[in-house]
């Protein structure tokens, strides 16, 4: 059982979506979960329910609630622990503590020199959100303090994703984007300072000095201080066309087809090394190339002629031979995308594929096999197994 939290709540089970009814229900289940693990007294929980005017039936009512949710959430862990409750789960079956896991993994890779590791992560992260955190409790007092810390790392983590991908040599592509986010945070200067240098970096050298002009302006006619002396030499060296400036070289960009597959080993971790060596065998005698992502799940990257059919008569393959092999223990998920990606010199894949077939795989059933858009499009409606399925 899933338990998101990064735009409307959703309980989701097996990929089918849990019915949870009722305001008071649906805000006390949002409350536990922002609380995960934790006991909660009741008598802050009746606080926040009611916002401090609680009727005299409010312990009572409450009991309702929660008796309501165990009714309709009959798999998770609601348990009454002194002075009131608490929802026991995994934290990676709950969005708001698996993005921050991947913002916090994301940013040591980027740190330790591995930026196709960094983008593939905080690019799964940023992929967890579904429109603004906790959006139909956004007046709620309860719930204002965690939206406003989650919006903080979302932006966070879209700034550690910019330096991981400039660090890549993918400022091209990146212009857009940060111009939209710089528009809407004019005075977040870690941005226009990524803003200026991919302007820069695509010859586009006038453009990313007006772009310092503009913050420069913003700031002392808005604040009255002049810009950090960091944007400050980004500007110089703009000026001067330092050499440090110039991209990196040695990323390669190829059209190829990346397969994502979490082998869903779970509980069962005398089974890891088992599902990992088949999955490895597999992506090996089709002619992709493998690499280990978190836990047990594994990222193949598919290149040149039928890439597409390959990775997904791959993925086929595995599902096959894990649930065979391993006595139907396993819950292995797939899914393919097809696109340019980017390839380090270390041979680590990352780009829009990737994070678009990292999103998808979270929506698939156990056993299925998840074919993003352009896969499907190069598949042409050619599904070779009933597992398969277009996202």
């Amino acid at each position: 059982m899933e338990f998101r939290l990064l735009g409307p709540l959703e309980v989701v089970e097996d990929g089918r979506a849990v019915a949870v009814g009722g305001r008071q229900p649906r805000r006390l289940l949002a409350l536990l979960l922002l609380h995960a693990n934790e006991v909660v007294s009741a008598d802050r929980l009746i606080d926040e329910l009611w916002e401090g005017r609680p009727p005299a039936t409010a312990p009572n009512t409450m009991q309702v609630h929660v008796s309501k949710l165990r009714k309709a959430l009959p798999g998770a862990a609601l348990r009454t622990r002194p002075p009131g409750y608490v929802l026991e789960v995994d934290a990676e079956r709950v969005d708001v503590r698996r993005f921050e896991r991947l913002v916090r993994d994301g940013r040591a890779a980027a740190a330790r020199g591995d930026a196709g590791a960094g983008v593939a992560l905080l690019d799964e992260a940023l992929g967890l959100w579904r429109g603004p955190a906790l959006a139909e409790f956004a007046f709620e007092s309860f719930a204002r303090p965690e939206i406003t810390r989650l919006d903080e790392l979302r932006l966070v983590a879209r700034e550690e994703r910019f330096d991981a991908a400039l660090a890549l040599g993918r400022h091209a592509e990146l212009v857009g984007e940060l111009e939209a986010l710089v528009s809407e945070n004019p005075l977040r200067e870690r941005l226009r300072g990524q803003l200026m240098l991919a302007l820069y970096r695509s010859g586009r050298q006038a453009e990313a000095l007006a772009a310092y002009r503009d913050v420069r302006e913003a700031l002392v006619e808005g604040l009255g201080i002049d810009p950090s002396p960091q944007l400050q030499q980004l500007e110089h060296a703009i000026l001067v066309q330092d050499p440090s400036l110039a991209p990196p070289s040695g990323t390669e960009q190829r059209a190829a087809t990346v397969l994502f597959a979490d082998l869903g080993v779970g509980e069962h971790a005398d089974a890891s090394a088992g599902a990992i060596a088949t999955a490895l065998e597999e992506v090996a005698a089709a002619g992709g190339a493998a690499e280990r992502g978190i836990a047990d799940a594994i990222l193949a990257t598919f290149l040149d002629q039928d890439a597409t059919q390959r990775a997904v008569a791959t993925a086929v393959r595995i599902v096959e031979r894990l649930t065979s092999d391993f006595g139907g223990r396993l819950r292995p998920r797939m899914a393919v995308e097809t696109g340019e990606v980017d390839i380090d010199p270390t041979g680590r894949t990352s780009g829009r594929p990737v994070s678009i077939a990292a999103r998808l795989v979270r929506d698939a059933s156990p056993g299925e096999i998840v074919v993003g858009e352009q896969a499907a499009e190069r598949l042409g409606g050619n599904l070779p197994s009933p597992r398969v399925r277009p996202a």
